[in-house]
């Protein structure tokens, strides 16, 4: 009797235990099932915050327009156009007053023009003479009109989305070395990668390396928080392998590379590769070169720790690191790695692309009448304005010079009209 009732009470305690089992593995079952469907679904139609960009009137050359040799470069430094002699779009060669430029493909109000090669021949007060790549005279040529401002979005993100066919080459190639190197045949995790990177870490005596795939990075960005712990790490490992089974590589690293943040610009964050090329070298991401790419690599492990304003000899190293490792991989040959490690980092002043807060908040009031909110600072809408910043400035110069010399025939020292 005794042995027909622990047998009994054994049997109870395994039905139980299934039953457990069992619900917990429904329980699983459904939130992997959730998971899915609502990373997928946000995945496939990801829309980004993307604010407007705000622009300026484009230049309108013309033989006759008054402008000197040194007001043309002036205009071409204000776009962000690098004296260089390799033809390439947004660079320029100067001999004398004559300019050999490579315009860059631009999105003007009527169209989009493609890159063009323009000669500008200035004279001492005027435009010359304008021609096109094989030497014909034209009657009229324009600049790109200049970004002036965003109307930022939603949590500050700020962005500029780039398609595939306008990332170089070397980006998604670096990206792999550095952050992922089995990226092309892991299924959102790798383990041999987390080992790897624990070695390394621990040889180094600091961290060096990460064990998280572009894929678990990609979903800690677009949607997750910054929480730690095993239960946020087991969502994002499930994430990941999820998205690498709805979507092919190159639909995943593109996303990475817009997405993947990489600095702050005061309330400002500065996420992905298009927006940090104009924040950090202000010119497009197809124009940057070997050093410039391995910087931007390089700082994704920390944008604050290797930033390069702040920490440029942290983030010149860090960078040489990337330049070494393309090198080892065959990626660039060992003469433009070693010539890359000692190009200066090259990173604009902050604040050098000038925004003008007063002209914008006006054209901000503009809008909010035709358009909503969320528009403005969500859909990526591009504003032309009639703005000619060449006016404005001149116009700024002459008010900085006017009002103290009103300030001193009023002979006030209480009441100062000069601005500060």
């Amino acid at each position: 009797m005794m042995r027909q009732r622990a047998r009994a009470r054994k049997s109870k305690r395994r039905r139980i235990a299934l039953g457990v089992l069992l619900v917990a593995l429904i329980a699983v079952f459904a939130y992997v099932t959730r998971l899915d469907y609502v990373i997928t679904s946000q995945f496939r139609e990801i829309q980004w915050s993307v604010p407007a960009q705000v622009y300026a009137r484009p230049l309108e050359l013309h033989p006759g327009l008054p402008l000197s040799a040194s007001d043309v470069e002036q205009e071409l430094k204000r776009l962000g156009y690098r004296s260089s002699q390799d033809a390439q779009p947004g660079t320029y060669r100067k001999q004398g007053s004559q300019f050999d430029i490579v315009l860059r493909k631009a999105q003007f109000p009527d169209r989009i023009r493609e890159p063009l090669p323009l000669r500008v021949v200035a004279g001492r007060r005027a435009i010359v003479a304008l021609e096109d790549g094989n030497g014909r005279e034209l009657s009229g040529a324009r600049f790109e009109p200049l970004l002036i401002g965003n109307l930022f979005p939603v949590h500050g993100e700020d962005r500029i989305i780039v398609p595939p066919g306008e990332v170089p080459a070397l980006l998604p190639a670096a990206l792999k070395i550095i952050e992922d190197r089995n990226f092309e045949t892991h299924g959102g995790i790798d383990v041999k990668a987390i080992l790897r990177a624990a070695a390394a870490n621990l040889r180094a005596g600091r961290v060096e390396q990460g064990g998280s795939t572009l894929t678990q990075q990609l979903v800690k960005s677009y949607f997750l928080d910054e929480s730690r712990s095993y239960r946020r790490k087991a969502q994002e490992a499930i994430m990941a392998m999820q998205l690498e089974s709805r979507f092919t590589k190159s639909q995943l690293m593109n996303a990475y590379i817009n997405e993947i943040y990489l600095g702050q610009d005061g309330e400002r964050a500065i996420h992905g590769f298009g927006l940090a090329s104009r924040f950090y070298f202000g010119k497009p991401l197809n124009e940057l070169r070997l050093p410039e790419i391995a910087l931007l690599v390089g700082i994704v492990r920390g944008p604050s720790y290797y930033n390069p304003r702040t920490q440029p000899e942290r983030a010149t190293e860090r960078r040489n690191f990337v330049i070494a490792r393309l090198a080892e991989f065959k990626v660039v040959t060992d003469k433009d790695a070693a010539t890359a490690a000692k190009t200066p980092l090259g990173v604009v002043p902050r604040g050098a692309q000038r925004f003008y807060s007063a002209y914008l908040d006006y054209v901000r009031r503009q809008l909010q009448r035709d358009y909503a909110k969320n528009d403005l600072k969500r859909a990526g809408l591009q504003i032309f304005t009639s703005l000619d910043p060449r006016v404005q400035e001149a116009a700024e110069r002459a008010v900085d010079e006017a009002l103290p010399r009103l300030d001193a025939r009023r002979k006030s020292r209480n009441r100062s009209l000069a601005v500060r």
